[in-house]
């Protein structure tokens, strides 16, 4: 496989399992209670390393014990760590996320170190580690982002952004020929269209759709997939995750991008049975199996 750099968030999550999801100034009491490790870009690493990447994580935790844990949980998914910055002047970051009877769930985040990412560092990091593809999300400051991208550029690294929490993309960002996966909520925020991020400068973008499938928009035109189907849907937080990690590690494998997006795809139908953003993220051979017994490839 390819060698991934993720630039990107890690957090702890704190979840809470609830009826339905809270209203606005709606009290829902919980019937239970977990901690898993999270961060948009912490999960994306792990997606990418059961799919076979060697991938490299490139952001920043407090000197706390949550920056331990993060560590930690990312070495023993074979994430290597060196770019990880300590930073004493933040706590870890730390998301609150409630998750429904259906696996939906809503999710608030304090980023705290997260915030706090060098973007020279960034820059010397990738440099250093030579990858495939540099895959960067948006849960860090934009200009870390850019940084992240521009070093890319430069390296001969393919760039694929997982553009969540949706904003707005500036145009010194979709210059350095992005491939972008994004949710199709999040889509008008971001683009407002794929087109109109294709004519920006994107390579291509692949829209999210859940258990509705994803579409591959390329100049060359659109290609649907259909969604994964699962008995049992436990908790979708991390689904997204899956799906741009694997992506990365598939394309940085060499695959074209349709065939990665459909594999991908199942990859994230498949990380939905089991509780926790990262529990569910399936390894390589167990989405080819899947595959092999519901082929959408």
């Amino acid at each position: 496989m390819g060698r991934v750099a993720v630039v990107g968030s890690a957090n702890i999550d704190h979840v809470v399992r609830v009826p339905h999801l809270p209203r606005p100034g709606e009290t829902v009491l919980g019937s239970g209670y977990a901690q898993h490790m999270g961060g948009k870009g912490a999960n994306q690493a792990v997606a990418a390393a059961r799919l076979g990447a060697a991938v490299h994580f490139v952001g920043a935790v407090g000197t706390d014990s949550a920056g331990d844990l993060t560590v930690q949980s990312l070495e023993a998914e074979g994430v290597d760590c060196t770019a990880v910055a300590r930073s004493a002047d933040a706590a870890s970051g730390v998301a609150v996320i409630t998750v429904d009877d259906q696996g939906e769930n809503q999710i608030a985040v304090a980023p705290g170190a997260n915030l706090l990412i060098d973007s020279g560092e960034v820059a010397a990091s990738i440099a250093a580690i030579h990858p495939a593809l540099v895959l960067a999300v948006l849960e860090i400051p934009m200009a870390i982002v850019l940084s992240a991208a521009q070093a890319a550029r430069d390296s001969g690294a393919a760039v694929l952004l997982n553009a969540a929490p949706a904003q707005p993309l500036p145009d010194a960002l979709l210059a350095t020929g992005p491939l972008i996966s994004v949710n199709a909520d999040e889509l008008r925020m971001v683009g407002p269209s794929a087109t109109a991020l294709l004519e920006r400068g994107a390579l291509g973008v692949v829209v999210t759709r859940g258990p509705a499938g994803a579409s591959v928009v390329t100049p060359d035109g659109e290609i649907s997939l259909p969604g994964e189907r699962v008995d049992t849907v436990v908790d979708a937080t991390g689904a997204g995750d899956t799906f741009s990690g694997a992506l990365a590690a598939l394309l940085a494998d060499g695959l074209e991008l349709a065939q990665a997006a459909r594999m991908a795809n199942a990859a994230a139908g498949l990380s939905v049975r089991r509780a926790g953003a990262r529990g569910g993220m399936p390894t390589r051979p167990e989405v080819e199996d899947y595959l092999k017994r519901s082929p959408s490839v």
